[in-house]
């Protein structure tokens, strides 16, 4: 199956990155190549590009795309949240600018071998890195009851996770649920018929749910936004694009941190602790789709953008 990614965000991400010919870029998810060939021919022959996936068949994907482009690149088979060996593939000058497109590509989503999407019929699988030993196999069929109302309860904010849960385990004590049709009967069958006719899909709160369990995927998030402006070179630019509020949520909170890094208590009238923040807020609200991408490739609709750019010393008053 060919590697299909529509770059979600595309011409916002760019101009974000504020791309300048000769600098060092990370596409920390790299997908099938949509945004990297963005920032290659920005680049105009002249910089390095640092392609990045957890997936393999994604780097394949990303490196047959990237190949006409002249720019140097370098294709790394590790996590977006990887900071030792991001701040060694980018040198001690820092990266100039680093993207995250923190959707699920389509190609994993329509790939029925890969299981993340409930509307084909496959293994329960969802590794985005199919080295990864954790599998949706193991969530659905391993974790108590409890666990299972835990994950999709606050992963998939599904209010009816007990019940999904409850189910989960009946229908595993007769046998082991191996497919994601099974999955998606079991869910159908603990969801109300009311409930079922309301909203998305019934199923797609529990498999997004799931999904980030496998992949750990909030806790890659929150290390990322976190420690990814330590390897930023002054000037240079961290985009995020989300694609749930958990997520969101996550960068919203690490940024303001980064901007706001006082732990002085809040009724002393003078900063104390000498904490200055190092970056500075290049959007106010996040940038969502236009409508125009929005009727194109609906499945940017719930897409947030978030910026932040390193500051040199003198804007830190060092």
């Amino acid at each position: 199956m060919e590697f299909q990614h529509v770059p979600v965000l595309f011409d916002e991400a760019m101009e974000a990155l504020n791309i300048r010919p000769g600098g060092t870029y990370i596409d920390g998810t790299t997908g099938g190549g949509g945004h990297s060939a963005g920032i290659c021919e920005r680049l105009d022959g002249n910089g390095l590009l640092i392609a990045v996936d957890r997936d393999t068949d994604a780097l394949d994907a990303s490196r047959k795309r990237l190949e006409g482009f002249t720019c140097e690149k370098r294709f790394l088979h590790t996590n977006y949240s990887d900071l030792e060996t991001l701040r060694e593939a980018c040198g001690p000058a820092g990266a100039d600018g680093i993207l995250l497109d923190l959707g699920v590509s389509s190609f994993q989503l329509d790939n029925p071998e890969r299981g993340f999407s409930y509307m084909h019929d496959a293994p329960l699988d969802m590794r985005m890195d199919e080295d990864d030993s954790l599998t949706a196999y193991d969530v659905v069929n391993g974790y108590s009851q409890r666990e299972i109302e835990r994950v999709i309860r606050e992963y998939g904010e599904e209010r009816w996770a007990s019940r999904i849960a409850q189910f989960i385990v009946r229908k595993r004590e007769e046998a082991p649920i191996q497919t994601t049709w099974e999955l998606v009967d079991v869910i159908k069958a603990a969801i109300p018929a009311k409930a079922r006719r309301e909203g998305p899909h019934p199923a797609k709160r529990t498999f997004q749910a799931i999904r980030i369990e496998v992949n750990g995927e909030l806790d890659h998030v929150k290390r990322a936004a976190e420690s990814l402006p330590d390897i930023l070179a002054p000037g240079g630019r961290l985009a995020i694009i989300t694609f749930h509020s958990l997520e969101d949520r996550i960068v919203k909170q690490a940024f303001h941190k980064r901007l706001d890094p006082c732990t002085c208590p809040k009724n002393i009238p003078v900063c104390v602790c000498g904490k200055k923040p190092d970056v500075r807020k290049v959007t106010g609200k996040p940038i969502v789709p236009s409508g125009e991408e929005l009727e194109r490739n609906p499945r940017s609709r719930s897409a947030k953008l978030r910026v932040i750019e390193k500051l040199d010393a003198a804007s830190r008053g060092e």
